[in-house]
């Protein structure tokens, strides 16, 4: 059977280069990063040499990149740390982010610990900086979690203008930059942002391994109580062949950004192309213009169907890897909280293709002829 894989936001496949990377450091370099002796320098040496990398692509310091096991745990840190330490009693956010965001920000405001406050969004999921600048205008201090590029459909936000919003509002910026990350180039020495993630799994780098950037300026508490580890941030003994793994996966993702971009964008588009001229009716989820859409993600709302819950088993018993949903149609539905948020038509299947630098022209002729058989055209 051919089998395609266009689930690429929700992970990557593993690189062969960053395989080899993390397997050189499995069978050589085995002590602890925290002993003193030969061994233990020598592992240390791995973890700050991938420290100093990640921090060069990020046009920053080494002291201020925290690995973690994601970027879960890195949203949750940011989130958690900013209200607890620095202050903060109001949050502003987006009822599309990441639920690593938006449950954890949930459940500060039920347990009395903020009041949160949500932007309008229009139904491509742009924010209208004018209700932003509004809430933030309506509060001492801040905290702005927004994501750069929605995972579901794409739309990317003008996190530049956020900044300067944030600056001059005095408000903390946090962003969650999971699908972005290695996708897109970052100068943080010039972005007005204080909390960046990653999650090494989403640029084919290894699973349960990621990072916080924290701006200088920024002072938090640990993250995990324990060892010493990170600097005193986060106890527990480092994922030292994950990081290797995430630091290599990083340079690949950097050296070859440009390549990878244009190779991608050209399927993305060729597939929009493909599918409108074959299926009737149909549309496209969140923002599609290049300069205003992650490359990587296609969201199709397709047209109602009967048992258009089978659409994505009739793909994956084709061989076609992709993922799904629809809008809530009433408040008990577990659909999409993105389509919904958006205003998505309940009765209409969509269906989330995300491309990598490992798909082909030719997988994206196979897909689409699958739909059409699905659709019996």
């Amino acid at each position: 059977m051919t089998r395609v894989y266009l689930d690429n936001a929700a992970t990557t496949p593993l690189d062969k280069e960053v395989m080899k990377a993390m397997v050189e450091v499995m069978e050589q370099s085995y002590g602890n990063p925290s002993s003193i002796h030969a061994h233990g320098r020598e592992v240390r040496t791995i973890v700050e040499k991938a420290r100093k990398n990640v921090a060069n692509l990020l046009h920053t310091a080494p002291a201020n990149i925290f690995f973690t096991s994601g970027g879960t745990e890195a949203d949750n840190t940011a989130i958690r740390s900013a209200i607890q330490d620095l202050g903060i009693t109001h949050a502003i956010t987006s009822k599309i982010e990441h639920h690593a965001v938006g449950h954890t920000l949930e459940m500060l405001e039920k347990t009395g610990k903020i009041k949160l406050s949500y932007v309008n969004i229009d139904s491509k999921g742009n924010i209208d900086f004018t209700h932003l600048e509004e809430l933030l205008s309506k509060a001492d201090k801040s905290l702005v979690s927004l994501m750069h590029a929605n995972n579901e459909i794409a739309t990317i936000t003008d996190i530049e203008r956020v900044g300067e919003l944030c600056e001059q509002y005095g408000a903390i910026f946090h962003c969650d930059t999971v699908q972005t990350m290695g996708h897109y180039a970052f100068d943080v020495s010039k972005l007005k942002v204080h909390f960046m993630v990653c999650s090494a799994h989403k640029l084919h780098g290894p699973k349960g391994v990621g990072f916080l950037y924290v701006h200088p300026s920024i002072k938090i508490n640990p993250m995990i109580y324990g060892g010493s580890q990170e600097r005193n941030m986060r106890g527990g003994t480092e994922n030292v062949y994950g990081i290797a793994g995430l630091s290599k996966a990083l340079s690949i993702a950097h050296e070859h950004m440009q390549d990878h971009r244009e190779h991608i964008q050209s399927l993305k588009t060729y597939m929009m192309e493909q599918l409108k001229a074959v299926i009737p009716n149909i549309h496209f989820n969140g923002e599609t213009a290049p300069d205003k859409s992650l490359y990587t993600v296609l969201s199709v709302c397709f047209p109602e169907m009967d048992m258009a819950d089978m659409l994505l088993f009739n793909l994956d018993i084709n061989g076609i890897s992709a993922s799904g949903g629809s809008a809530c149609s009433s408040g008990t539905d577990i659909g999409s909280h993105v389509l919904t948020a958006i205003g998505a038509d309940a009765n209409r299947p969509s269906v989330r293709f995300s491309f990598s630098k490992l798909n082909t022209k030719e997988e994206i002729d196979y897909v689409v002829e699958k739909v059409k058989e699905v659709y019996k055209l």
